[in-house]
């Protein structure tokens, strides 16, 4: 019998719009259009439980898969996206900036951002937490670049650094086993998971 697989899945491509705060942002067209081709993938059909983040593009992102797949969604508001409040909307160059210093600087607060170490323990907190239930079938996280990246971090050993972070564009995975914390594979797109 396979092992039960663990995924961290980013929401795609998001409709960005400076005046709505980052967090009610949705997905674009060209995210939703990504999503809705996922939903047939064989490798989510033995997904038993979907796990999102409260922000809207990832339950929007959650949402699609799950109809599909006929499982519930269960939203913990502790899995949001590192916390950049203090600044609001940056353009993408400043974003860009102020991102390789929140990987670079973990122990700091970088322009009144939740530091990176303080996002990375309660995104594992959070997943470990659903896991510790320990159900049958493979687990689906639906969340976030920053935090994915930083849970993937902790899994696989490495010090917290950008470079492990996902592609752009968003709607990558990286999968793990369940039982011994094995990393599977790294971030992939999600059209480029095999079985």
């Amino acid at each position: 019998m396979a092992a039960d697989i663990i995924r961290y899945l980013t929401h795609p491509q998001v409709h960005i719009d400076p005046d709505v705060p980052v967090p009610q942002w949705g997905l674009s067209s060209i995210g939703r259009t990504r999503t809705e081709a996922l939903v047939n993938a064989s490798w989510l059909a033995n997904t038993t439980q979907i796990i999102s983040s409260g922000e809207r593009k990832a339950i929007e992102t959650a949402g699609i898969i799950a109809v599909r797949l006929g499982v519930m969604v269960e939203i913990r508001e502790a899995m949001h996206e590192n916390d950049r409040s203090a600044t609001g909307f940056l353009k993408p160059a400043e974003f860009e900036e102020v991102a390789d210093q929140f990987f670079a600087q973990p122990h700091l607060s970088v322009r009144g951002w939740e530091r990176a170490v303080d996002a990375q323990s309660r995104i594992v907190r959070e997943a470990e937490a659903v896991l510790a239930r320990n159900g049958p079938g493979d687990v689906l996280f639906v969340g976030h670049g920053a935090v994915g990246t930083l849970l993937f971090c902790q899994i696989a050993g490495h010090p917290i650094d950008r470079r492990h972070d996902q592609p752009a564009g968003g709607g990558n995975c990286f999968a793990i086993t369940r039982d011994e914390r094995q990393i599977v594979h790294g971030w992939r797109r999600m059209e480029e998971i095999g079985p």
